[in-house]
């Protein structure tokens, strides 16, 4: 056999394995997006993806079977990933430039201890850090899950950050000290617009993170008025009646259409941003 006749074979071989692995991949969304328009009955009964029915009020009831609406739970996750997402870009920015331009004592040292606490599992902190919040009287509030950002906790972001100012020619700093600028204005007015790409890669990752973390929210929000998606999306399962699959499974349909809109609009930042410090 031709090399010819064994490209045309497995080519397509290649283009169907990937097209059925993707499928197999997204075969739950499909069903869930499928299931929130089924009658309430219908929904276990075919593994199928052809609807004999459509139940769109199933969306028209999810919206408004908690108290207060699903709208409520929308805007709660939206102002703590906004929150989130600006405090790891103001702080997770200035850690990364002070650990790749600046000289100061034990540098290396904070720096080996900053990528230790990435091992830490949010398990270990959890209990300290839900002591000295409810201490602090910040329970039930947004506070214990936007401030930690504000202190750059996120030690992945500030690694990757890092990398990518390092890729960055020191000639632009070394310019730009002739002309009088110090550290502030070289961050502010150079490093900053040079690091897009690995802003954009944390505010996508942020984006996501944020608004699919369960547990987090669950332990910090007992208010009904403060639930987040995440929280809102568990109350729809009582173990007292019958669970309403239909609408929890249209909600969950609502809650992913954020996270779809963020990696389309942000895939060229992401890919970019990745490749980019990945190879430094």
């Amino acid at each position: 056999m031709t090399t010819e006749w064994r490209r045309r074979l497995v080519v397509p071989a290649k283009h169907t394995g990937l097209v059925l692995i993707g499928f197999v991949m997204l075969y739950p969304v499909l069903w869930m997006v499928v299931s929130s328009l089924r009658p309430g009955d219908e929904i276990f009964r075919s593994p199928g993806l052809v609807l004999d029915s459509l139940q769109t009020e199933n969306y028209v009831e999810g919206w408004n079977a908690l108290t207060p609406s699903f709208g409520t739970y929308l805007v709660n996750s939206a102002v703590l990933v906004l929150g989130c997402i600006v405090g790891n870009l103001v702080s997770c920015s200035m850690a990364a430039y002070a650990f790749a331009r600046l000289q100061f004592t034990g540098k290396r040292w904070w720096f080996g201890i900053m990528l230790g606490t990435i091992m830490l599992p949010i398990h270990v902190i959890i209990v300290p850090q839900y002591v000295l919040f409810s201490q602090m009287g910040w329970v039930n509030t947004f506070l214990p899950l936007i401030v930690p950002k504000i202190l750059a906790t996120d030690a992945f972001f500030v690694f990757l950050m890092v990398q990518f100012i390092r890729g960055l020619p020191r000639e632009l700093d070394e310019a730009a000290r002739i002309d009088g600028c110090g550290h502030p204005r070289i961050f502010l007015q150079i490093v900053l617009p040079l690091m897009t790409p690995a802003l954009a890669t944390t505010t996508i990752f942020t984006f996501i993170w944020t608004w699919n973390d369960f547990f987090s929210q669950l332990i910090y929000l007992t208010d009904p008025d403060m639930y987040t998606v995440p929280v809102a999306l568990r109350s729809f399962v009582d173990s007292t009646v019958a669970t309403s699959w239909g609408s929890q499974f249209a909600m969950s349909v609502v809650s992913l259409v954020p996270i779809f809109l963020a990696f389309l609009i942000g895939q060229r930042y992401l890919v970019k941003g990745i490749a980019t410090t990945g190879g430094k």
